[in-house]
């Protein structure tokens, strides 16, 4: 929280002005030159980059990640039972590290996350890379960050769809305690009648993705650093009442 605290003050710029103005980028997907102008050109681009810079070097935006799933666990509650993950692709038309050709997007450049999403649809944890890394490659990267979280011995039944349905995948899952998985099945197809899509309990990871994908700066991301887009992501994070049904008592201590 020391950490936060000393963010959101800034040294430099106007109390909470740099923070005003990642959000702007953040909804909006606006270049930083734009986002000078909207903040009434009270602290430059340039700044603003630089003020990014410190604070993802100093744990901010880590920080604010935790608290935000901390906050969350203590208000409503994590329910850790039923964890759904999948990737999602987006565009990157700028490149940089993490970039690749995206399959889905006639091979232009563009980045992938990959998100595990407890039962309330709040991101656990979630791994970055190109558009071209495949689903599975990406699966073990994304467990690690929600054992890093403390939170992979309270999983119990993990949700996937048919794309991770291999003998290594299950294996290697075994291997961090996850026994009890929910594959979609290949299934086959009768001639001249359409195959229904069941989603089961994945719904949970894709209502997340949609979450994200309203992002401006997510869904057209223009940064060239892999820690600049988790920074995103991590920023992205906080809003979860928009994520989660309405309690009218969730803010009683008791």
């Amino acid at each position: 929280m020391t950490s936060i605290r000393w963010a959101v003050t800034g040294r430099g710029c106007p109390t909470g002005c740099a923070f005003g103005g990642f959000l702007i980028r953040l909804t909006t997907g606006s270049s930083w030159v734009d986002v000078e102008a909207i903040l009434d050109h009270r602290v430059s681009d340039t700044t603003l980059r630089a003020r990014r810079d410190e604070w993802i070097a100093a744990g901010v935006f880590e920080a604010l990640k935790a608290e935000a799933i901390a906050a969350f666990d203590r208000i409503i509650g994590l329910d850790l039972t039923e964890v759904s993950v999948d990737g999602s692709l987006h565009k990157a038309p700028y490149g940089g590290e993490g970039t690749g050709p995206n399959p889905t997007d006639r091979g232009k450049l563009g980045w992938k996350w990959s998100v595990a999403a407890e039962r309330h649809g709040v991101p656990i944890g979630w791994a970055i890379d190109g558009a071209n890394r495949n689903d599975v490659r990406m699966l073990l990267p994304t467990i690690d960050a929600v054992a890093e979280a403390g939170l992979l011995v309270d999983i119990d039944t993990l949700h996937l769809d048919r794309g991770y349905d291999y003998p290594v995948v299950r294996e290697r899952l075994a291997v961090y305690g996850l026994d009890d998985l929910s594959i979609q099945r290949r299934g086959t197809k009768e001639p001249g009648k359409s195959q229904p899509v069941r989603l089961g309990l994945r719904w949970i990871v894709e209502a997340t993705n949609s979450w994200w994908s309203n992002y401006g700066q997510l869904r057209r991301n223009t940064d060239r650093r892999s820690r600049h887009r988790h920074a995103a992501l991590c920023l992205a994070h906080p809003p979860l009442r928009r994520q989660t049904p309405h309690r009218r008592n969730r803010w009683n201590p008791n």
